[in-house]
């Protein structure tokens, strides 16, 4: 299903609020953020022309966020840097006067950063960054997980030292249960989504994701024509979007969003013309974007910057993570988790449908860009799913 964005906000300016989250300065200041941090270098970009040829396309392009900060998610970028910033937001109040990126690993600043406590619900990935990120400035963690998160993603946010709390049903209601335990608690709540009153946080989450865009742009020999973002609450595809038609203006690329068909509430919010909440029906392969209701923030960016919103079946995703594990010959292989190569499987999708790719100018002219938003965060499903381990598909054992 693909929905054109006929919204009468699509094509407007960003919200000066979003604006100023998503432009220029807002990442530099994540950027500057990022250096500090270990193994903090860009993301492979990796070039797939055998792919391109076979889809009819000019380039393909995958930015391969399964390499982030050693937490194999482009989460790595969100919620450890939300945590960073308001630890340093914190020390500025506390010690009244400004607080240098570089000063949170110093003794006063982990002082204080050891009496606060990050809370976030996740379906695996923001969790472990929140973790993370807590465990770097020397701070608590409480992560909430609902009934849906695997023990493997459950055990490998732990290892960051959180407390980890199971929440009965999905992701909706780990996110109640979080706010609700914050408030009566004193914690701080570091969401990926937001809602009335709670935009802030979700909003630095999201700036920390802009470094995506920066890396791609600066690789590229020419900018990409089309990008296709898979989403869950939005913010992600609202921060890539966002940031991209910032950087490129009027030559920003056509930009559709991909929702499991399961849980679509981007291409649902599209069609109502505002957020809404939509029934949890069957689970999704596509755990990472199993969310109901979206990020308010993320649709207002999006209704203004995507061009498109669509969704994908289950049989989608585990195509694309098996077509990348085994690549057209000469092209490199890439490790794919269930949610991270949804966008190209979007892409591909589209290409089935010949009037829909030409409505769209998705054929030999064009430079598909799309993100690889995790790896093999839980090998054991990823090795179910593909008939091989991560490791042998990347070659770092033998076959």
């Amino acid at each position: 299903m693909y929905l054109h964005n006929t919204l009468p906000t699509h094509d407007q300016a960003l919200d000066p609020r979003d604006a100023d989250t998503l432009g220029r300065d807002g990442a530099d200041t994540a950027a500057r953020f990022l250096a500090l941090r270990e193994a903090s270098g860009p993301t492979p970009l990796t070039a797939l022309p055998g792919l391109a040829a076979s889809l009819g396309l000019s380039a393909v392009h995958v930015k391969d966020e399964g390499h982030r900060l050693g937490l194999g998610s482009f989460k790595a970028l969100g919620g450890a840097y939300a945590v960073m910033r308001l630890v340093q937001d914190a020390a500025a109040q506390r010690l009244g006067r400004t607080v240098a990126p570089e000063e949170l690993m110093s003794p006063e600043v982990r002082e204080i950063a050891a009496n606060m406590t990050f809370a976030c619900a996740t379906d695996g990935n923001h969790g472990r960054s929140v973790a993370q990120g807590a465990q770097l400035v020397g701070a608590r963690s409480v992560i909430l997980i609902h009934a849906g998160v695997s023990q493997g993603r459950a055990d490998a946010i732990a290892r960051f030292g959180a407390q980890i709390v199971r929440v009965a049903g999905g992701y909706d209601d780990s996110v109640a249960e979080a706010a609700r335990l914050s408030s009566e608690k004193g914690w701080t709540v570091v969401s990926d989504t937001s809602w009335p009153g709670y935009e802030e946080i979700p909003g630095i989450v999201m700036q920390g994701y802009t470094a995506i865009v920066r890396e791609a742009l600066a690789e590229l020999s020419a900018p990409p024509t089309h990008v296709f973002l898979q989403s869950g609450v939005g913010g992600f595809a609202a921060a890539v979007a966002g940031h991209l038609a910032v950087l490129t203006g009027a030559e920003r690329p056509h930009v559709t969003v991909v929702d499991p068909a399961r849980a679509a509430c981007l291409l649902a919010s599209a069609r109502a013309g505002r957020p809404v909440k939509v029934p949890e029906t069957e689970p999704t392969v596509m755990a990472m974007l199993e969310c109901h209701e979206p990020s308010l923030v993320a649709f207002r960016v999006l209704e203004r910057v995507a061009d498109g919103f669509m969704t994908v079946d289950e049989e989608d995703a585990l195509s694309v993570m098996r077509r990348l594990a085994d690549p057209v010959a000469g092209d490199a292989p890439v490790v794919s988790g269930e949610s991270g190569g949804v966008g190209l499987a979007g892409a591909i999708a589209v290409l089935r449908d010949p009037a829909l790719a030409d409505g769209i100018g998705l054929g030999p002219g064009a430079r598909l860009l799309v993100i690889n938003t995790e790896g093999a965060t839980d090998p054991a499903l990823y090795t179910r799913i593909v008939g091989r381990t991560p490791d042998a598909v990347a070659g770092r054992v033998p076959e």
